[in-house]
């Protein structure tokens, strides 16, 4: 489990195939901050741009660590099949603060930027949600993107739309936009997407056939 607050700036600096066809993931070679790895042991989970991943290999002295990502999941997220900066976050321990909200890093589709420009001293973040995850999108619930947990300030739905059925904004402060990746993005970029977790919940709890 995650929390959607990044811990740390990192860079993909290689992504070497792990095989000659589609079918095949690949190995990331990620670029971690001075001193992130120190408690970071092989088989961690740390999320990249909000997808959970293994660390295969740490070396501490190097600052770097590798993960494998599967074809699937290559097909399923943004970001994490060719070098640049992406967000890290370290697991979860059960003694920490839950300073974002529930995140499992797992994706859970792609959203793509409609909108990314200043307003006042912070931006504004609009993102065309799939449709799929349209319904799980609420005023002022959260939303994870790119590993970041977010506030929803606005959500308005779009009809006629084959690949969307929302758009969502966001408002995002100068310590936000200075400590993750979200700087770097513009209008057509897709972002991975986690939704809420209880949301899950509470449309399995409303939707399931009852018991007789």
């Amino acid at each position: 489990m995650f929390t959607g607050i990044i811990s740390g700036l990192g860079r993909i600096t290689r992504a070497d195939a792990l095989g000659s066809d589609a079918s095949h993931g690949k190995r990331l070679t990620i670029a971690a901050p001075p001193g992130y790895l120190d408690d970071v042991q092989l088989g961690d989970s740390i999320a990249l741009n909000g997808a959970c991943m293994t660390a295969t290999t740490v070396d501490r002295a190097a600052g770097v660590f590798t993960i494998d990502i599967s074809a699937e999941s290559l097909a399923r997220t943004a970001g994490l099949d060719t070098t640049g900066a992406v967000n890290l976050e370290k697991a979860m321990r059960a003694n920490d603060r839950l300073g974002g909200h529930m995140v499992s890093g797992h994706v859970d589709g792609l959203g793509t930027v409609s909108h990314f420009a200043p307003v006042g001293e912070s931006w504004e973040l609009r993102i065309l949600c799939p449709r799929e995850l349209a319904r799980f999108i609420a005023y002022k619930g959260s939303i994870t993107v790119n590993g970041v947990s977010l506030t929803v300030n606005r959500v308005t739905d779009i009809a006629n739309d084959v690949t969307a059925s929302c758009e969502l904004s966001i408002n995002l402060i100068p310590h936000t936009l200075a400590n993750t990746t979200l700087s770097e993005l513009k209008a057509g970029k897709r972002v991975n997407l986690e939704i809420d977790l209880i949301a899950r919940y509470v449309e399995r709890m409303l939707t399931a056939p009852k018991a007789g």
